[in-house]
């Protein structure tokens, strides 16, 4: 039997199964205490429209009421419904929703060091990342840090190596992104600073209104899925590739750490599980649809180029120099970045060896 099959059949029966056991126990919490109803909001960053990132907050609402047989309920609002979609985390902290879906690397303003709950430039896969938060201590050490905002952290899924991007004039060398405006977020947005681009970080359904009329010249999101159903190919032709800022995006369900505290525990397993099986949806349906879309895309007439590798090294070089410039200053970022720095060096060790090989010889091979 599937784990998930499991907890389906077995999580609403051990709710009740509980508040029996508190009606026959003079000792007991009241039932109430384990089948109360609950309603919660979540604020996503994303419209409604991206149905692979904002849907995986819809696998979530309704994984979490039917393991609870629609006792606990989240109601999803996309990007602008309840805050705009750089603003979830402030509403989280603030308990103006109990959820927020969203992606770390947004709120660097706040703590630097948040970025590495999603990505950092030329870090690890979404496999490699999902481990170092799962299994390898990063989850621990990014609750530390938002506990200081009153918010407890889950992973919520990952896009994959992302594309580098849509261009309206042709990137032969890092020379030519000097003066060039892109919409590029996070840390990534730093080392672009540093390669002399103008960056601009816009939620996602301003960006294709900002690159029509020139306010920006070139901009990222995440592939060709997504970036398909955002029309992007009609004011860009040029597809840049790879994403270096963001070879392994986690995007995150934020948790308000006093409604939280307020579910019970069988309720607080279910959101648990429910957070587990939308972070592995996301990533499936990327996989699954990117390949089409980007068939769909060479159609239109879009020129696919990868980066030159003048442009990599030199970004690579940027990169390394802002985190050592970030760590010298900072004792918690310094914290995070040498845990992360030893996770990134093993991973790459142990993928550089069998995953390279097969994927070098596998991935050429013609049909």
């Amino acid at each position: 039997m599937k784990r998930r099959d499991f907890l389906k059949r077995s999580l609403p029966g051990a709710v009740a199964t509980g508040a029996l056991a508190a009606c026959s126990s003079p000792d007991s919490a009241p039932a109430v205490q384990t089948t109360k109803n609950v309603q919660w909001r979540m604020a996503s960053s994303f419209p409604r429209g991206l149905d692979t990132i904002y849907g995986a907050s819809e696998v979530l609402a309704e994984r979490v009421e039917a393991l609870s047989e629609g006792r606990f309920q989240i109601r999803a609002y996309a990007a602008g419904e309840i805050v705009p979609g750089l603003q979830v985390m402030d509403a989280v902290q603030q308990g103006t929703v109990q959820v927020g879906q969203t992606a770390s690397y947004y709120f660097i303003g706040k703590n630097p060091a948040l970025a590495f709950d999603c990505c950092v430039p030329f870090g690890m896969t979404s496999r490699q990342q999902s481990a170092w938060l799962s299994e390898g201590g990063g989850l621990e050490l990014m609750r530390g840090l938002f506990s200081d905002f009153n918010i407890l952290t889950f992973p919520a899924g990952n896009t994959g190596a992302q594309m580098g991007g849509w261009f309206k004039q042709e990137i032969h060398s890092a020379d030519d992104l000097r003066g060039l405006k892109i919409r590029v977020p996070g840390l990534g947005g730093e080392v672009m600073n540093r390669l002399g681009a103008t960056v601009q970080v816009l939620a996602g359904p301003d960006i294709y209104p900002a690159l029509e009329r020139g306010a920006i010249d070139a901009t990222e999101w995440v592939g060709p899925y997504d970036d398909e159903k955002l029309g992007f190919y009609k004011v860009a032709k040029n597809y840049y590739y790879p994403g270096w800022w963001e070879p392994g995006p986690s995007l995150s369900l934020y948790v308000n750490r006093k409604a939280w505290d307020q579910l019970p525990v069988a309720y607080q397993e279910i959101y648990t599980t429910a957070a587990y099986e939308a972070a592995s949806t996301m990533q499936a349906r990327y996989d699954a649809k990117n390949p089409s879309a980007l068939g769909r895309l060479l159609a239109h007439g879009v020129s696919v180029r990868p980066f030159s590798r003048d442009l990599l090294e030199r970004a690579e070089e940027a990169a390394m120099s802002m985190f050592a410039d970030q760590a010298a200053k900072d004792g918690t970022y310094r914290k995070v970045y040498e845990h992360w720095t030893k996770a990134r060096r093993e991973a790459f060790d142990w993928f550089g060896t069998a995953e390279l090989a097969y994927a070098n010889f596998a991935f050429q091979q013609p049909d």
